[in-house]
């Protein structure tokens, strides 16, 4: 298939924006903070929106969109819930695991991008939906120092 690494390109980046996604809403049910909670929820749905972007993208490719994230992240999310259950601060257990994730995806999605094998229409694909993927790493980012300083 001419495709091929398109598409697998394009079902690893959807199974870490699942991840994502996932590990918002997660997130939302650790937080205690109703601004937190609010903001992961909306965080979660837009990982949703952007996993539906790269899917039909594959779909496009005449290839089947990855429709789950990974067992990984499963686990992970478990640990972090745990933790955070441990944390005399839950809000900043939270938001140092969320960070942790978002400095993933965004490398995730900075390798595809610059992947010289990834056509240019998919690419472009990549790139327009990276946008939301790289203002939710620095928006976490910057919370996380409202915690750390």
């Amino acid at each position: 298939m001419e495709n091929s690494h398109d598409i697998k390109t394009l079902n690893s980046l959807i199974e870490t924006t699942l991840d994502s996604a996932d590990g918002y809403a997660e997130a939302a049910k650790d937080a205690k903070s109703q601004s937190l909670i609010s903001l992961f929820r909306e965080r979660s749905t837009e990982r949703k929106q952007v996993a539906s972007t790269l899917q039909q993208r594959v779909l496009l490719l005449g290839a089947e969109p990855e429709k789950d994230g990974t067992v990984l992240a499963s686990a992970h999310r478990v640990f972090v819930n745990l933790r955070a259950s441990l944390t005399s601060n839950d809000n900043k257990a939270v938001v140092d695991e969320v960070e942790r994730g978002e400095d993933h995806i965004k490398a995730k999605f900075e390798d595809a991008m610059k992947d010289k094998e990834v056509s240019p229409d998919t690419k472009a694909v990549i790139t327009d939906v990276y946008t939301s993927v790289r203002n939710g790493h620095d928006q976490m980012r910057d919370i996380k120092h409202t915690f750390h300083e």
